[in-house]
């Protein structure tokens, strides 16, 4: 399955992904520019992404914990999530996310 993922310059990558993977994963793994810090573990906020508007709805509420981190990222918009909170599947195909500007490495 895909992801397009729009980077901090603007560039746009369409990435291979696996079920169950995490959306971080694949952008860390193909080596696009993000933090992930604590590699999944809701305890940063450093793989924020801006989900696309059409794909809200699709995607499980975010937990308390994530909306937490949120609320301390630099740049949270009404469309911010984890991306290591968000789970590839059949449903996502095509998922649409920029990462934030506060996700790039130092």
């Amino acid at each position: 399955m895909k992801i397009l993922v729009t980077d901090q310059s603007g560039t746009r990558h369409e990435l291979e992904g696996l079920e169950s993977w995490r959306v971080m994963e694949v952008i860390r793994d193909w080596g696009l520019d993000i933090k992930a810090e604590c590699g999944g573990a809701c305890s940063c906020a450093t793989c924020h992404v801006y989900v696309d508007e059409s794909w809200l709805k699709r995607l499980l509420p975010a937990s308390p914990e994530e909306e937490d981190l949120l609320y301390t990222a630099p740049g949270r918009q009404a469309n911010s999530r984890l991306s290591c909170q968000i789970l590839l599947s059949d449903a996502l195909d095509g998922l649409e996310v920029t990462l934030a500007p506060g996700s790039a490495k130092d």
